[in-house]
């Protein structure tokens, strides 16, 4: 009886302390998710008056609405381009 008892209050230690690290590790990781959206949305309003990030935003709703694939990927010359491109491409599909 003994035994199971100290075993008991072993299990119900253990149970109690990874409940305490689950919540701090979310208590932590919340914020930095939320940074990470602000800066995803920020970077994205970036673009807002980009002829390739409207291009791709005219794209992307016209492939939404008819169910259709990536099919006019369209490739720029400059990296900045094809972020923008692919930003209104994805937000145009509403994702």
């Amino acid at each position: 009886m003994k035994m199971n008892l100290r075993h008991g209050i072993w299990v119900l230690a253990v149970g109690v302390g990874i409940a305490i690290s689950a919540g701090t590790v979310h208590a932590v990781a919340a914020p930095l998710l939320q940074d990470h959206e602000q800066q995803q949305q920020q970077h994205e309003q970036d673009y807002s008056k980009n002829k390739t990030y409207q291009q791709g935003m005219r794209e992307g709703k016209s492939d939404f609405a008819h169910h259709m694939d990536h099919s006019k990927k369209r490739h720029y010359k400059k990296d900045e381009d094809n972020k923008a491109y692919e930003a209104g491409y994805q937000k145009g599909r509403g994702n």
